[in-house]
């Protein structure tokens, strides 16, 4: 994973004198994990829905003496001399917001007043967010019979990036409002059930990918509609 090039060509000989062994120049096992709903993940590819939170680590060994200079480069396939983002912490957390491949490469010099050690990280990091999917249903059945309890978007979403949601009544009067894509309205105003009938939603969101949402549409909720009677996730299909 790593690979060295001695720059100071005196180096070879001044180990050989002071007894340094190969095993003793300075050298680093980056580590790449990623925030998944499951818990953390560390490997080095990953591919999943944006926002995508990873955390670098350079893992630096037998830095001794030496100074150590990091250099982190993130990049787009076929661009690796183009990176987008380039950071100088031993360190560092980033959110990957776009659509798309990136791929996260570390270089390390290691110096000494007449010694310098370069690392460079063959093998790079690719983290990959997906296209953006956005999907709502028509309808929910707030009853508490665990089946479609709450009026949220389909589970086969990707990649959103922004969110903002909004239940109207009939009358234009706002009852609820959501900004976290994983929750929604349980048919309550104001601590109170609300009557069975037709509402109106307002979705604004942006994907990954830059497509913008802009959903209007009429929700139904049928607090009487059971279970037993058939399975209400497929209300909205």
């Amino acid at each position: 994973m790593s690979h060295f090039r001695l720059i100071t060509a005196i180096l070879l000989v001044a180990c050989a004198a002071t007894g340094l062994k190969a095993q003793d120049y300075p050298d680093a096992a980056p580590q790449m994990v990623i925030e998944t709903p499951d818990g953390n993940e560390e490997n080095q590819t990953y591919s999943g829905s944006a926002p995508i939170i990873a955390h670098f680590t350079s893992n630096p060994v037998n830095v001794g003496d030496y100074t150590a200079r990091y250099e982190w480069h993130v990049y787009k396939a076929g661009e690796p001399d183009n990176p987008y983002l380039v950071r100088y912490d031993r360190d560092f957390d980033y959110t990957f917001m776009q659509s798309g491949t990136s791929y996260i490469k570390l270089y390390i010099t290691f110096s000494l007043p007449n010694d310098t050690i370069q690392y460079e990280l063959n093998d790079p990091f690719s983290v990959t967010a997906s296209e953006s999917v956005l999907n709502v249903p028509n309808a929910f059945s707030p009853n508490g019979d665990g089946q479609n309890d709450v009026f949220r978007v389909k589970e086969d979403y990707r990649s959103i990036v922004e969110f903002h949601g909004y239940i109207f009544n009939r009358w234009g009067k706002k009852l609820f409002e959501w900004k976290d894509i994983t929750q929604g309205w349980d048919g309550k105003h104001n601590g109170r059930d609300v009557a069975d009938g037709v509402y109106y939603c307002r979705i604004d969101a942006k994907g990954a990918d830059g497509r913008i949402y802009k959903i209007r549409k009429a929700v139904t909720l049928l607090r009487g509609y059971l279970s037993e009677q058939g399975d209400t996730r497929m209300i909205g299909n």
